[in-house]
């Protein structure tokens, strides 16, 4: 189980991530933009550049991001463009600490499987903070 830290841009997550990864050193481990996406996401062509997905370990954490699409509504407010990442160590962990966090709050993503090969779904907690929950399933070759 590990806890991480998810930005959000309008479209400048790409500049946001080349500054930290001068900063901080190090390659990203992942980055997709909403292009690489399957068709059916419904991304208009002007922000299929747009950053879908980056991470970029730091030491023991991993900092993500990505660009919000205007697709999925509007663009992220500065102040409030993150959220906390949970990754969970079972399935059932997922499920368990999405319940408990989106209890009172907001789901945003419900939890299903995702096209990228995880399990994956976003809501806000009773306070208003922003979170993502997610499980890999264990790779098989």
């Amino acid at each position: 189980m590990t806890l991480n830290t998810y930005l959000t841009f309008d479209d400048n997550c790409r500049d946001a991530f080349e500054f930290y990864r001068s900063v901080f050193g190090g390659d990203f481990s992942e980055l997709q933009t909403f292009g690489d996406g399957p068709p059916d996401m419904g991304v208009p062509e002007e922000a299929k550049q747009r950053i879908m997905h980056v991470s970029l370990p730091i030491g023991e954490s991993i900092l993500m991001g990505s660009d919000s699409n205007p697709a999925f509504g509007p663009g992220p407010v500065v102040g409030t463009n993150f959220s906390l990442s949970y990754a969970a160590s079972s399935r059932a962990d997922a499920d368990a600490k999405f319940a408990a966090l989106s209890a009172d709050g907001q789901v945003d993503m419900p939890l299903a499987d995702m096209f990228w090969g995880d399990y994956f779904g976003s809501c806000s907690d009773q306070f208003g903070i922003a979170w993502q929950i997610i499980w890999q399933p264990p790779q098989t070759d």
